[in-house]
């Protein structure tokens, strides 16, 4: 999915308490050929934040080339007068409708618009809620945005971002064992980034700079109780993304930092160190954050049997 975003965003007034949003998304990663594309107006619905209809939205759509999904996100939706208003924008710019709402009553106005306006609306949790209710013996409980209540997971969430926050960047070595997880590579290779989609999940993650003739520290190499994951890149990919960096601080001298063969060496002297202590190494040149993180993850599990 390219990454050119077009968002226009418009409020309810005050007594719907809802917004809608609408963004342009081209499914093909090349914007040359933008114009070639295929436009579709993709309208998402929910009674809730609306993460997960849009995951659901960008996984599907990525499946396509040449496609341009003009998203029309509806979040929030949970009353009859807020429903008119998602009908009166499908009626404006008709297309396909997924949505993820509990009230019944919703769902009935906003299916029963959709075949007056003779488009498609899809409900996309219901065949895993009628999976899952069937094997379970339980009935759903229709609570909207449930997966947000304040309960143990959201605190320990909380508990894991602020634990990043205090171990970012080499900070605070004294209680890397306290950590679920420690990622370990060479400037640039996105452990900070690794490092919040963890804790997002629930593990505590610290980061450790690997700095040319600068010693880890001693807490590191004494953590037992951590999985430790070193972070890799490709020299040419890495000295791209320095170089990006530099320019962006207005720094163009150039140093060892951006010369690739300096860069080679200090890649070559970080995997000796990763190979002698034993941690599992992840390429990252050609991996999302996400990608990464769910890499992390499946070590984790791999190793502890479980998340925390």
């Amino acid at each position: 999915m390219g990454k050119a975003r077009v968002w226009k965003a418009r409020g309810w007034d005050d007594t719907c308490g809802s917004v809608q949003k609408q963004r342009v998304i081209p499914a093909t990663r090349d914007l040359i050929h933008r114009a070639m594309t295929k436009d579709f107006h993709f309208h998402l619905v929910s009674d809730a934040t609306g993460e997960t209809i849009l995951s659901v939205a960008h996984a599907a759509v990525a499946q396509f080339e040449d496609v341009a999904a003009i998203e029309h996100v509806w979040a929030l939706v949970r009353a009859p007068r807020q429903m008119e208003r998602v009908l009166a924008g499908i009626e404006a710019n008709p297309g396909v409708v997924i949505y993820t709402m509990v009230d019944l009553a919703r769902r009935d106005q906003l299916t029963a618009g959709c075949q007056r306006l003779g488009v498609p609306c899809v409900p996309v949790l219901d065949p895993v809620l009628g999976v899952l209710s069937s094997y379970l013996g339980l009935p759903v409980k229709g609570q909207p945005g449930g997966q947000h209540a304040l309960d143990a997971d959201y605190f320990q969430r909380v508990d894991a971002i602020q634990f990043v926050l205090r171990h970012d960047d080499g900070q605070s070595p004294y209680d890397l064992d306290e950590a679920h997880v420690i990622v370990v590579g060479v400037s640039r290779t996105s452990k900070t980034p690794t490092c919040f989609y963890l804790a997002n999940r629930g593990l505590k993650a610290a980061n450790v700079p690997i700095v040319p003739g600068v010693a880890v520290p001693e807490e590191l190499l004494q953590a037992t109780r951590p999985l430790i994951v070193a972070l890799h890149q490709s020299p040419d990919r890495l000295v791209q993304v320095r170089r990006n960096r530099m320019t962006m601080l207005k720094q163009n001298e150039e140093t060892d930092y951006v010369e690739p063969e300096a860069v080679r060496q200090e890649i070559a002297q970080a995997r000796r160190l990763y190979e002698k202590h034993g941690w599992p190494v992840i390429d990252v040149t050609r991996r999302s954050i996400e990608e990464t993180a769910a890499a992390i993850m499946v070590l984790y599990q791999e190793r502890y049997g479980a998340m925390p």
